[in-house]
């Protein structure tokens, strides 16, 4: 691989890495040799993680786990909203920033979690459990839980058995929001209600309160009409 290409890749070469790549391929007629020219270099896996992924939805799928019928509804107004993230990520500034707009008396509490690396499928179930056996105690009657866009590699904590488990253990209905609009997970199959990104997971659990008062100061002007006819 030449320099001018090896300088371009995003991650460091090492021995021992799985790589996939694309390369030209030449031959040396004097001597019958072939070479490979390698143009582009990328790490090996995401094949893999997407068969797992794929492996795993159909077993879930046929246990019953994704199934429409038992999918809970939400409560038009809830009292509070259960937030499962990382305080860290943009996706926790996001859903704050929504709520702020759209329905600023609604209390949300966080129950934090690394979303991403080694370990994280494990605490995103244990913050989705506290969060429902804390559900009376803290006044809530929603879940959400989110994280923003990246790679297959980034988002494979929620393509994890045990998340998935934890969704549908919750004694509150769950609105997933992870990721971009393209982005699917396992979390979203299991989920009462998928959203295509965190602020619209936010957007879907609460209605805008200043579109509910312009509704309330319309009934009042309609049934004050009513009454003086």
């Amino acid at each position: 691989m030449w320099r001018n290409r090896a300088q371009l890749l995003p991650f460091r070469l090492e021995h021992g890495m799985r790589v996939e790549v694309r390369a030209l391929v030449t031959l040396f007629e004097p001597r019958g040799d072939y070479q490979l020219s390698v143009e582009a270099v990328r790490q090996a896996g995401i094949g893999n993680l997407y068969e797992a992924f794929l492996r795993l939805k159909a077993r879930l799928e046929a246990e019953g786990l994704f199934d429409p019928a038992i999918k809970r509804p939400l409560p038009r107004f809830p009292r509070g909203i259960a937030v499962v993230t990382s305080p860290q990520a943009a996706a926790w500034r996001d859903v704050t920033a929504a709520f702020s707009r759209r329905a600023p008396h609604l209390p949300l509490t966080l129950y934090p979690t690394p979303v991403q690396g080694d370990g994280a499928p494990a605490r995103i179930a244990a913050a989705i459990a506290t969060a429902s056996r804390r559900a009376i105690a803290d006044g809530n009657d929603v879940l959400l839980l989110v994280r923003g866009g990246g790679s297959l590699e980034d988002l494979a904590a929620f393509n994890d058995e045990a998340v998935a488990r934890a969704i549908r253990s919750c004694r509150l209905p769950v609105v997933v929001g992870v990721g971009h609009e393209t982005d699917v997970s396992i979390a979203d199959f299991a989920a009462d209600l998928r959203a295509a990104t965190p602020p619209a997971a936010a957007k879907r659990i609460v209605p805008d309160s200043a579109a509910e008062q312009a509704l309330v100061a319309d009934l009042r002007r309609r049934s004050a009409r009513a009454l003086r006819s």
